[in-house]
């Protein structure tokens, strides 16, 4: 097993023993904090993750792929912990639903490529820093009663 593989392999550990408790969980699943959102940036461009994504509120080149762009950032409901973020970039079919299948490959599984052997874990705390900048919470809407 290479050194990146073995890293990621164990932040998949940890992030499956965390828990909840904002980005940074003191309980589980923590990247280091010298994530930055530039290179990270960089490094989606890179990795041409614009060929199928959208981040709110950054500029980036349009998407590529055929079909609608699966959209990141912006406001959301409920924090996007560093951890899922990990799983959705090194396993992104982990939150596949079986009614989604436009966003799946003929075996099931996400289009996204395999970084796993590409990406170093530099690039992956850079890419989570970008992320996580992008994303607000915005308390749901008031249901009522």
């Amino acid at each position: 097993m290479t050194k990146n593989l073995k890293w990621l392999a164990a932040i998949l550990i940890f992030s499956a023993m965390g828990g909840c408790g904002g980005r940074h969980s003191p309980a589980g699943f923590r990247l280091p904090e010298n994530g930055d959102v530039e290179r990270g940036k960089t490094a989606f461009v890179e990795m041409k993750c614009y060929s199928c994504h959208t981040v709110a509120n950054v500029e980036l080149p349009a998407p590529t792929s055929v079909g609608l762009p699966v959209p990141l950032g912006g406001k959301v409901h409920e924090t996007r912990t560093d951890g899922y973020l990990v799983t959705s970039i090194i396993h992104p079919s982990h939150r596949l639903a079986p009614q989604r299948t436009a966003l799946m490959a003929p075996e099931g599984e996400s289009h996204m490529p395999d970084f796993t052997r590409s990406m170093t874990v530099r690039q992956l705390v850079d890419l989570v820093a970008f992320l996580q900048s992008t994303y607000q919470i915005e308390p749901p809407p008031y249901a009522a009663p």
